[in-house]
């Protein structure tokens, strides 16, 4: 944990999969995983990984979804700390609260625990190119969104709910 995982691809290709997701609880309601990736196949001029505006997008996806305000707990990414995601929080601060977890703190931020699950056993795959890389992440990742069991788990693991 805490380290990025670096898959190798055959052929002449190049690129990866940049992954951006949220690990969502709302009280009385199924637990829910909420993603965005980037696939960057190594173009001039294409984002290498998710953007400050990626992030904002997803936070918004995560507050339509839930139908109310977001309590954000988040890492210290740094596209989390740049000065346009501290204008957007601010503007925002209405619906979104956000708490920084310390530098580093793999156990407090269930995300690590999905990753963890999404990533189990992919080092055995060889992958034909980035594509075929992006399709499997996005499996496995649709595979775990509509099982909240592991999304509780994760959450539970981080002490973000409380059994009872």
């Amino acid at each position: 944990m805490g380290q990025t995982p670096v898959v190798h691809v055959r052929g002449r290709e190049s690129g990866r999969v940049s992954i951006a997701g949220m690990a969502c609880y709302k009280q009385g309601e199924r637990s829910r995983l909420i993603y965005g990736f980037r696939v960057h196949r190594g173009r001039k001029g294409e984002p290498k990984a998710s953007t400050c505006l990626d992030d904002q997008d997803l936070i918004v996806r995560a507050r339509i979804r839930l139908g109310g305000p977001i309590v954000l707990v988040r890492d210290n990414l740094s596209v989390h700390l740049l000065p346009q995601m501290k204008e957007f929080i601010a503007a925002n601060s209405d619906w979104l609260t956000v708490f920084q977890l310390s530098s580093y703190a793999p156990d407090l931020n269930p995300q690590e625990g999905i990753w963890a699950l999404m990533k189990r056993g992919v080092g055995t795959f060889a992958f034909i190119n980035v594509d075929h890389l992006a399709k499997t992440v996005e499996r496995r990742l649709r595979k775990i969104q509509y099982r909240p069991h592991p999304i509780d788990g994760c959450l539970r693991e981080a002490g973000l709910i409380m059994d009872g």
